[in-house]
């Protein structure tokens, strides 16, 4: 099997995801072409030499529809030659297409591919593209479908996390993210947004609250209690889980990610091809895996497949220097770290989703970026990159640092 380097990643900067956001006025192709474009410019590559372009995007439709990574490719200069694909496996897609990207290398099909992903949350509304999970019963009851958060508090609960550790660790992750860009720890991989008159409109991430502390947070009131107990949701939790008796209401909008505009992009490739291309890897993919997890509690998914991805990689827990692990709600963190019994300061050092925000089809990519840009930095050698996935899924990738 072909070895898929990884030789270069870029990221937008995540722009609040409403109107009054700096990205609004951007549209989704304008973010996809942003990030393809500065791959292509600050690496010199001839887009001839590009065997597919792999985009995740979780609500493929209107502006962001009708295979957003090909239109990308075309509209950022990679010409006609270059094809493309948009995926889909709701917060996993980012990482998932450049999983796709990387096994199309591995596999001896493609020499040199991009995977990535886009969402403009502020312009293409969260839920847009619809789907049968929520709504048809023939899928939605034997699934347990509630909405994401009641099923974070689900978690909370049954693990016995408390309104004060959800909120302690939305605290650290603010903390992180705002050292993370007081020592330029981003640099590397975070690229301007400019308008069509080519003025930077964004050079930072737009949602962090780097002043949150526990006083702040402790005054915001539980954002799932109505849809749980009115939208009989809490009953649905209960039934599939009857060890709980009660739901604890925990998550609020400071403890769960937040909804951001963004893209990102991976550019892999064999061995063959980065030296044809005068390329330097940065690392290389170790392995990586999917799973299907038990949907009720459904944020649980990154514990599952963490342990399918280190038997499937030849490792341990042990072996792994650096985590991402994406911070949809506080819980899913937390429940990771009790799982694996990990020092918290090995997990999402430069802070996560909770302070960055979350665009949905691009933040597997994003966070992989993250990822490299840490073990460069500090010198270590090997990252676990994973992120819990609507109806109870999860997808990781080991990578190390070359």
């Amino acid at each position: 099997m072909t070895q898929a380097y990884i030789y270069d990643c870029v990221r937008t900067p995540r722009g609040r995801g409403k109107t009054d956001g700096s990205l609004h006025e951007v549209s989704t192709l304008g973010l996809a072409t942003t990030v393809l474009g500065a791959l292509k410019e600050r690496n010199h590559l001839d887009p001839k030499l590009v065997d597919d372009v792999v985009l995740g995007c979780v609500d493929p439709v209107g502006e962001a529809g009708g295979d957003i990574a090909r239109m990308a490719a075309m509209a950022s200069g990679y010409g006609h030659e270059v094809p493309g694909v948009q995926i889909n496996r709701f917060c996993a897609s980012g990482l998932d297409a450049v999983n796709f990207a990387a096994a199309q290398i591995m596999a001896g099909a493609h020499e040199l591919t991009i995977g990535g992903g886009v969402e403009s949350m502020s312009r293409v509304g969260l839920g847009a593209s619809g789907g049968a999970w929520p709504v048809d019963p023939a899928i939605a009851i034997p699934a347990y479908f509630m909405p994401q958060g009641v099923s974070a508090d689900l978690i909370a609960t049954k693990y016995g996390f408390s309104r004060d550790d959800v909120d302690a660790y939305a605290v650290e992750s603010q903390k992180r993210a705002k050292r993370a860009w007081d020592e330029n720890r981003f640099e590397r991989s975070i690229i301007p947004v400019r308008d069509v008159n080519g003025l930077t409109i964004l050079t930072h991430d737009e949602h962090m609250r780097p002043g949150t502390d526990m006083q702040s947070l402790a005054a915001l009131k539980p954002s799932f209690v109505m849809m749980a107990e009115q939208g009989g949701f809490a009953a649905v939790a209960i039934q599939a889980h009857p060890e709980v008796e009660a739901i604890n209401h925990v998550h609020h909008a400071g403890n769960s990610s937040g909804i951001v505009d963004g893209a990102a992009a991976v550019l892999i490739g064999s061995q063959q091809a980065g030296k044809a291309a005068g390329l330097k890897p940065r690392a290389k993919i170790r392995a990586f895996a999917n799973i299907g997890s038990e949907p009720a509690l459904m944020l649980t998914g990154p514990v599952d497949v963490t342990r399918k991805v280190l038997a499937r990689a030849g490792m341990t827990i042990k072996d792994i220097d650096l985590f991402e692990v994406n911070e949809a709600f506080a819980s899913v963190v937390l429940r990771y770290l009790q799982a694996f019994e990990i020092s918290p300061d090995k997990v999402n050092v430069n802070g996560g989703a909770i302070a960055l925000g979350h665009p949905l089809g691009a933040t597997g990519a994003m966070i992989l970026s993250t990822a490299i840009d840490e073990l460069e930095r500090s010198g270590k050698s090997t990252a676990l990159v994973t992120l819990c996935i609507g109806a109870g899924m999860g997808t990781a990738t080991i990578i190390e640092r070359v």
